[in-house]
């Protein structure tokens, strides 16, 4: 037996290691693919079919749209790899969808990726992928993976603007184990000039920019597809409970949002809540958007709750930076986070990730919903 670990930390020759890698049909899982053939694995590439989004267009900024399927059919031709394609419409639908028009009818603003990462993606892929008796599913995430006697920790990618696991804390144990993510210690450009050399077609394809199924960001003319009752008039109010305008439904407005409010004051005026039960907006000065308490509910922990003893970083939204703060646990898989400084636009809806920092960078510890 080979006792030499390969490049996906196993104990055995990459001749003999067969890999599932998730195609999007964009640069970075291309690029993966081709790695992975390049360094002698046996690899099954899959690409889902998530949403009929009735547009074979090469320009769209969309992932997972038909043109990324056709791109991803031609880079595993390329390759000379296996190829399939899954037809996941309404488990994406069910799993996806539902849960993105509930949460902002709820007043919340929704995460499909995170969702999306947690159903169809590490779900329903990791069990085709034990089906089909590989030994590991890679995907093109912007993470890194380090593989230790068998346990997988995730870490921050080294590429920060590119970094991914904020979108992945809700992966359990058992995937992270499973999973590898060869990108997390590369730039961007590394991966380009990669599928460059590998003469891919789609090495100088745009970044998707857009939620799969929101065409052009226009998350409300998708509500107004599935659920074209919840376009409510109510009231938008100030901190002191006077009317001081009408809105034309909650679904039209997020926490911290500043711009559409259609409410004049002589200071600038923010979204502070969202009401779904009454179907009223409150808005004041941008002072009052601050926050150090944070609740969760659900949580995720892919570490054991000592690691948690000390301050650790957190993440309150993809973009945001990391924040120093406590977390305290409750019985019921809830917790309350306690920052050390005020965060403006924290909303119900997203994500609160758990970060500490090791030797080999900032690790994910997990992560909750943030509730109010």
């Amino acid at each position: 037996m080979n006792n030499n670990l390969n490049s996906i930390g196993l104990k055995k020759n990459p001749s003999e290691t067969t890999v599932v890698v998730a195609m999007s049909g964009g640069v970075d899982s291309s690029t993966v693919a081709g790695m992975m053939k390049k360094d002698g694995y046996k690899v099954i590439g899959i690409t889902l079919k998530l949403y009929d989004d009735g547009k074979e267009v090469a320009a769209s900024k969309q992932c997972c749209s038909g043109q990324d399927i056709m791109d991803a059919k031609r880079v595993a031709q390329k390759l000379d790899i296996e190829h399939k394609i899954l037809y996941y419409q309404n488990k994406f639908k069910q799993g996806v969808i539902d849960n993105f028009v509930d949460s902002y009818l709820k007043g919340e603003t929704p995460i499909p990726c995170v969702q999306c990462n947690q159903t169809v993606k590490f779900k329903d892929l990791f069990e085709v992928a034990k089906d089909l008796k590989a030994d590991a599913l890679i995907t093109g995430h912007y993470v890194k993976s380090v593989t230790v006697d068998n346990q997988t920790n995730m870490y921050r990618a080294i590429d920060e603007n590119r970094d991914q696991s904020y979108f992945l804390f809700n992966t359990s144990r058992e995937q992270l184990n499973y999973l590898r993510f060869p990108l997390g210690g590369m730039l961007k450009d590394e991966t380009r000039s990669i599928a460059k050399k590998l003469n891919l077609n789609v090495a100088d394809k745009p970044d998707s920019q857009d939620i799969c199924f929101v065409p052009n960001g226009d998350y409300a003319s998708v509500i107004q597809k599935f659920r074209p009752d919840s376009f409510k008039k109510g009231n938008i109010k100030n901190l002191d409970g006077k009317v001081i305008g009408v809105h034309d439904g909650i679904i039209n407005f997020t926490i911290g949002q500043r711009k559409g409010i259609k409410v004049s004051d002589k200071d600038a005026l923010y979204v502070l809540k969202i009401d779904a039960e009454k179907n009223e907006i409150f808005v004041g000065p941008r002072e009052k958007l601050g926050k150090k308490d944070i609740k969760l509910h659900d949580l995720n922990l892919l570490v054991n709750q000592n690691e948690f003893k000390n301050n650790i970083f957190v993440k309150v939204r993809s973009t945001g930076k990391l924040l120093m703060g406590k977390v305290n646990f409750n019985n019921d898989n809830s917790a309350i986070v306690n920052l050390e400084e005020f965060e403006d636009g924290i909303s119900p809806g997203q994500a609160c990730v758990f970060y500490n920092k090791d030797k080999h960078g900032f690790k994910v510890l997990g992560g909750g919903w943030i509730k109010n």
